[in-house]
């Protein structure tokens, strides 16, 4: 198994009672911040480098020893995805042609911290490699989420600084929130659309969003703007607050385990095709309701496993890692990412692995694996 030689996430959102005093706004904010510290960001060249930034999420989240800086609670999955060949009229990427690839995969929540407690307001995130015959490979990390809440590096450094603890109450300051609010409309727009959908009840009933536009290209060479989406089977069901203390510290992972001990999951792959004026340089804005999409084919999923040596812990869910057929577009988070990732990456590669919170029970035997008795053909 291929291992990378990039970085992965960024140490985002803060600790517990950083954005407490914010209300509303402040739960959400708490929440998307890990979807966007998932994608990273990097400030213009000589302003900030992508080292101070993780400088600056550690600073917040502290250092976890081997732990990823984001999205650090997480667990390994695999299984594979069945293409269906509809996607090939867009993209020549091979993952497209009729047949199936396997995929290692990783379910993750947005915080920075890997021992935290879930709780109902945390992104829910899946992030994939998909790796076909011929030593290609691609990755795509995706979030429960319709729309990110900044557009660009800049304006998440500026978020960072609205949101963080005032040194003398240890609570962010309402004003300097609502300045960075008056001064980006985009994210207040953005934190609208995202307060407009309730988080799911867990990972198999959410859907998974790209955020990000991407540029499919074909056969004869040509080039399609293209966002994505992992749509799960599974229906839908809204998270709700529960009694206090009623939910055991790991229950999004603990539910995700019990539900593939009764089955796969599985999840239909759905490329929405953008048109000419379609926006794919600004993750805070949603492309047009009634643009056509393409069912590409279904990710099922059916094997779980604790993070280890040679699984999802150590590959780098770079976005940036594309097959041939697949492109980046202009978004600038996109580089930014891939940027953020190595420096992430290089850390954790060289600090002593802690084994994860997440430790689900030994998989259970296939029927072809269990011992015969003596009444057995």
């Amino acid at each position: 198994m291929k291992k990378s030689a990039h970085g992965r996430y960024w140490p985002w959102p803060p600790g517990p009672g950083v954005l407490a005093g914010l209300g509303a706004t402040g739960l959400v904010i708490a929440g998307v911040a890990g979807a966007f510290a998932y994608t990273g960001g990097l400030l213009s060249p000589g302003a900030l480098t992508q080292t101070r930034i993780i400088d600056r999420f550690q600073a917040i989240n502290g250092v976890h020893p081997g732990f990823r800086r984001n999205h650090a609670k997480g667990v390994c999955v695999t299984g594979t995805f069945a293409s269906n060949g509809l996607g090939a009229r867009l993209s020549r990427a091979a993952v497209f042609a009729p047949g199936s690839v396997p995929v290692i995969g990783r379910f993750a929540v947005g915080i920075g911290k890997p021992f935290l407690p879930d709780n109902g307001t945390e992104v829910r995130s899946l992030a994939l490699s998909f790796r076909p015959a011929g030593g290609e490979e691609w990755r795509t990390g995706m979030n429960d989420i319709p729309v990110f809440p900044v557009k660009d590096a800049e304006g998440f450094y500026a978020l960072m600084a609205a949101s963080a603890a005032d040194p003398g109450t240890g609570k962010p300051d309402p004003a300097r929130m609502k300045d960075f609010l008056a001064a980006h409309p985009e994210t207040a727009r953005a934190l609208a659309l995202i307060r407009a959908r309730p988080f799911s009840t867990g990972f198999a009933n959410a859907s998974y969003n790209g955020l990000d536009a991407f540029r499919f290209v074909d056969a004869a060479g040509r080039s399609t703007p293209v966002r994505w989406s992992m749509v799960a089977l599974d229906p839908f069901v809204a998270q709700t607050p529960p009694p206090a203390g009623a939910r055991d510290p790991n229950y999004l992972f603990d539910d995700l385990v019990a539900r593939l001990d009764a089955g796969p999951l599985r999840y239909r792959f759905v490329v929405t095709v953008g048109q000419p004026g379609d926006p794919t340089g600004d993750a805070t804005l949603p492309w047009p309701a009634g643009r056509q999409q393409v069912d590409a084919g279904t990710l099922t999923l059916d094997h779980v496993e604790a993070e280890g040596p040679g699984n999802c812990r150590d590959i780098n869910y770079d976005p940036l890692v594309l097959p041939d057929g697949i492109a980046a577009s202009d978004d600038p988070l996109l580089s930014a990412r891939s940027a953020a990732y190595s420096v992430s990456f290089t850390r954790r590669a060289g600090e002593p692995k802690t084994p994860s919170e997440v430790q689900p029970p030994p998989a259970r035997p296939a029927a072809a694996d269990l011992p015969k008795t003596g009444g057995e053909p």
